[in-house]
């Protein structure tokens, strides 16, 4: 009886002293059942959650629809049993300090209700080789090259081993693909390589880890199912407007949507610009616009800007679809008046400098002045300006909270001559009086200045010059009116405000007329005059067969003059008047007609020259003929006497209209 009592005081004192170890305990799975309704299915799980935590959690299970349960926790060492506590609460939490955590041990649990009570089988082991992680969290995937990388919080420092179940969402729900993968520890996080992978497909992942430094340790609980898209691999395909409106640059963005498999979860676009566009220019910070929208509005002010698209979602991000936009064309820029680079600047004002090297306006370092940056800041930029270098410079000012440019024009710290000449000037197209000349302006880094023009130069055989102003937007120059086979030397200098610059020369000869040429002018000529002959023929006797001419009295022309030895009296010539009667109805040619034949006579002898004879004898030849023709024509006489009738007789101009009378 002694040795009993002092053998369970020695397992009391052992019970207290928890670095002892090597002892071995047995155990028993009994399990005792009062009344109904309790059930414990289980035994406990004890474990820490890490290998530096002191605290240790137990779990269990136990069916009842009773609400007023309640559990006590026992544990044996050394046959001692020794109650821990009451508790409602499942997981129980117990300090260390009042467990056996380096020897073996058994644990088990007794559920009392109002009107039943169990208890649970029993766990042995030793507790300290015990160690449950928590759940996985905050678990993200990203698709890298090589696969996808699942990434969660670390419970410790120490690597440990996962177990990945992934599915493709497409996929039956009872189609799993199950890996064990040993983690690495980085920034705090677990993280894992899943390969082997279809990139554009979206997945469901599921984790569970453990610890592999201790002897007995727990698989976690499941995350919650991850969902992992595809991977975006494609930039935005972005349209842009641009609407100018006073100092104002509106660009309207719009893309088109991103594929489904990537955008199973919410794809959020970032729209950013080297301007800070959302905020007033030339401010220190800047801000970003995130959207969901296929859509957005950009202000920008005239000077260079470029607009950055980035599609994201939980996986990956595109890559970025950049919108460059240049200065914004302005046309005939002239050299600053006055800036702002010696007064005081606002709040809202700001000045941009950007040097220019070449003719498209492309800035390439660039100067901000701000009213922030103070006179220090004024004194730094005049002296990293360079002399005879161009600048394109801005004054920009924030108008309800968007950016406008209020100047814009080219900006010399000091200004000289041109140091190098037009480039490649040389004569085409000589004629024999005019010729054409090209060249190539000279190179803005070798201007020195605001170049306001041409200057052209013509001089004629080395004696007389002639000089003509010429914009600087031209590469090209006729000369006219210049003298056949004559030699001219021209020369062309760039001029700025400073004066003329070194100047390029040339020289042409005219061509000399050809012979050829000459007899082709006056050929071209006399064909000319030969054509516009005949049409005036032509027309003419359009004109006659169309419009015939009315025959008009026939006038003589009479020479006044007077007789030598006495006066001039005018003679009249009658000839013989033949009278025809008109026959009667009824009347026929045979039967005899009177026909007066009489001879006017002024009363004196009138003489008769020879041609005068031979005139009166061709009329009358002519007055038979015709009336032969009459009778041969086969006409009845009354016919035949009507157009005798009609017929007008003509004698020395005077018309006789005569008629026959009846008896």
């Amino acid at each position: 009886m002694t040795i009993f009592l002092n053998f369970q005081h020695l397992m009391e004192t052992i019970v207290h002293w928890n670095s002892l170890q090597g002892f071995t305990f047995f155990l028993f799975l009994t399990t005792i059942s009062k009344g109904s309704g309790c059930e414990l299915p289980s035994s406990p799980e004890c474990f820490r959650q890490n290998n530096e935590q002191s605290v240790y959690f137990c779990e269990w299970s136990f069916n009842t629809n009773a609400s007023d349960a309640r559990f006590d926790f026992y544990f044996n060492f050394t046959g001692r049993k020794t109650r821990l506590g009451e508790t409602t609460k499942n997981p129980y939490e117990i300090v260390k300090e009042r467990l056996v955590v380096g020897f073996k041990i058994d644990i088990w649990i007794e559920g009392n209700t109002s009107n039943s009570s169990c208890m649970s089988p029993r766990w042995s082991g030793v507790l300290k080789d015990r160690v449950k992680y928590e759940a996985p969290r905050n678990v993200s995937g990203s698709w890298w090259s090589n696969g996808l990388i699942l990434s969660w919080l670390a419970p410790e420092t120490y690597p440990a081993l996962a177990e990945v179940h992934i599915r493709p969402m497409d996929a039956p729900t009872n189609y799993l693909v199950s890996r064990f993968i040993n983690t690495t520890f980085e920034a705090l996080k677990y993280k894992v390589l899943i390969v082997n992978l279809q990139r554009d497909k979206a997945y469901l992942v599921r984790i569970r880890h453990r610890s592999t430094r201790v002897k007995d340790p727990l698989w976690s609980n499941w995350n919650p199912d991850l969902v992992v898209p595809a991977e975006l691999e494609h930039e935005p395909e972005i349209t842009s407007t641009l609407e100018l409106s006073n100092g104002t640059r509106k660009v309207m963005l719009t893309w088109k949507p991103m594929p489904s498999a990537a955008a199973v979860t919410n794809v959020t676009f970032n729209v950013k610009d080297t301007q800070s566009s959302h905020d007033c220019p030339c401010r220190k910070k800047k801000k970003e616009h995130n959207t969901e929208q296929n859509s957005a509005t950009v202000y920008v002010s005239y000077s260079s800007v470029n607009i950055t698209v980035v599609a994201k979602n939980p996986a990956s991000q595109s890559p970025q679809a950049v919108i460059r936009l240049p200065v914004a064309s302005a046309t005939n820029l002239k050299i600053c008046n006055e800036t702002l680079l010696n007064g005081k600047l606002k709040k809202t004002t700001c000045v941009e400098l950007y040097e220019l090297q070449d003719a498209q306006l492309k800035p390439k370092p660039v100067m901000i002045l701000t009213a922030r940056g103070g006179k220090k800041r004024r004194e730094q930029i005049k002296t990293n300006m360079r002399d005879y270098i161009r600048y394109l410079y801005f004054e920009h000012r924030c108008v309800n909270g968007k950016p406008q440019t209020v100047q814009m024009c080219f900006f010399y710290k000091k200004e000289g001559v041109p140091n190098k000449e037009p480039q490649e000037l040389f004569v085409s197209d000589e004629t024999q009086n005019s010729a054409q000349l090209f060249w190539k302006p000279i190179p803005y880094e070798h201007r020195r200045g605001f170049l306001t023009h041409y200057i052209l130069c013509v001089k004629i055989n080395s004696q007389n010059e002639e000089c003509f102003n010429i914009s600087t937007s031209k590469t090209s120059y006729r000369l006219k009116n210049l003298t056949p086979d004559t030699r001219y030397n021209i020369s062309l200098a760039g001029v700025t405000r400073t004066g003329k610059g070194l100047q390029a020369t040339a020289f042409f000869i005219t061509l000399s007329e050809s012979p050829v040429n000459v007899w082709l002018s006056f050929g071209l000529l006399f064909g000319f005059f030969l054509f516009s002959t005949m049409c005036t023929v032509v027309l003419k006797r359009i004109r006659i067969l169309i419009l015939p001419p009315v025959p008009t009295p026939v006038i003589p022309d009479f020479t006044s003059r007077q007789p030598e030895s006495e006066k001039w009296e005018r003679k009249e010539e009658v000839d013989e008047l033949t009278l025809l009667q008109l026959l009667q109805e009824g009347t026929s040619l045979t039967e005899k007609t009177p026909v007066f034949t009489e001879k006017w006579s002024d009363g004196s002898d009138m003489e008769n020259e020879g041609s005068d004879s031979e005139g009166s004898s061709d009329e009358c030849e002519s007055s038979n003929s015709t009336s032969q023709a009459l009778r041969k024509s086969g006409m009845t006489d009354i016919e035949k006497m009507d157009v005798e009738l009609a017929m007008l007789i003509y004698r020395n101009g005077l018309v006789f209209d005569v008629k026959g009378e009846s008896p």
